[in-house]
């Protein structure tokens, strides 16, 4: 999504010092050519591996720079670009949730990797239900943090809002992020575009589609979200083997998502017990 939390005032400093300490991590970075894509990925840590999905108009760290370090410690973490995002190029078609989840797949197939667990937050998180429905032999357990399946789980005024949205209404944080990692002068304005196109147009996925789901899925939402609660309630319902779990906190605070820009160290280290203990079930 474009902008789900409100600008106020922010420390710049604390996300500063908070993301650069995924750079002293043991990393591998790199490109694959997936779907007429050059798609970038990067993998931190030694484990069970966990793929990470970043939000709407996002990086790989403006969205997980907080959580990178915590969570390679205990695992393998491949982490990537969709279309258009960050250091990953584009392709003469529009966004889809679909599309992404099947150049995920594939980016899977070239990395060798068979199955893994998927962490997706926000759009992210929609990707990550896609791949569940569309890849279920790919997926051991899913987390879909602050994810939306139906139009009806964000109120009027979003959409409102999105239908009217301009480049200068993009958070400067998320502005920041892709000119820091990217080079094209006009990969801003296109991800803009094309990812308000993609949410304006947005249809519901189903309930038949997501009661298919049968990895062990966690929902999380943060209790001042854009997400309703009773949209996650639902989606709890439809997925049989799914818990729910609602922290306290913004669209992505829980995780240090960079427009929030909050030292809420306590809500982070909450949520990667809350993973971890998922995950190691």
């Amino acid at each position: 999504m474009t902008s789900c939390n409100n600008p106020g005032k922010k420390n710049y400093s604390t996300v500063r010092k908070a993301a650069s300490n995924m750079y002293n991590l043991n990393s591998i970075k790199g490109y694959a050519d997936v779907n007429g894509l050059k798609m970038y990925y990067e993998i931190y840590g030694k484990g069970n591996q966990l793929v990470l999905i970043h939000g709407g108009g996002s990086t790989i760290q403006s969205t997980f720079g907080r959580v990178i370090p915590l969570l390679a410690k205990s695992r393998k973490l491949i982490a990537i670009e969709l279309q258009a995002h960050g250091r990953t190029s584009d392709r003469n078609n529009d966004l889809s949730f679909e599309q992404d989840a099947d150049d995920i797949d594939r980016l899977m197939e070239i990395l060798k990797v068979t199955n893994a667990d998927f962490l997706g937050f926000s759009n992210g998180g929609t990707t990550a239900l896609q791949i569940a429905i569309r890849h279920p032999e790919r997926v051991n357990k899913i987390i879909a943090a602050s994810a939306l399946y139906k139009r009806n789980g964000i109120d009027s005024p979003f959409w409102n809002y999105m239908e009217q949205a301009k480049p200068e209404d993009m958070p400067q944080q998320l502005k920041d992020s892709y000119t820091q990692v990217s080079s094209n002068p006009n990969g801003l304005q296109v991800i803009f575009y094309k990812d308000v196109k993609r949410m304006v147009s947005f249809k519901d996925i189903p309930d038949e589609k997501i009661k298919s789901i049968k990895a062990p899925t966690l929902i999380i939402l943060g209790d001042k979200d854009i997400i309703k609660p009773e949209h996650a309630i639902e989606l709890h319902r439809l997925i049989s083997n799914s818990e729910l779990a609602v922290i306290p906190g913004g669209h992505g605070e829980y995780i240090g998502e960079i427009t929030t820009l909050k030292d809420n160290i306590y809500s982070q280290e909450y949520m990667i017990s809350l993973i971890e203990n998922f995950l190691n079930k």
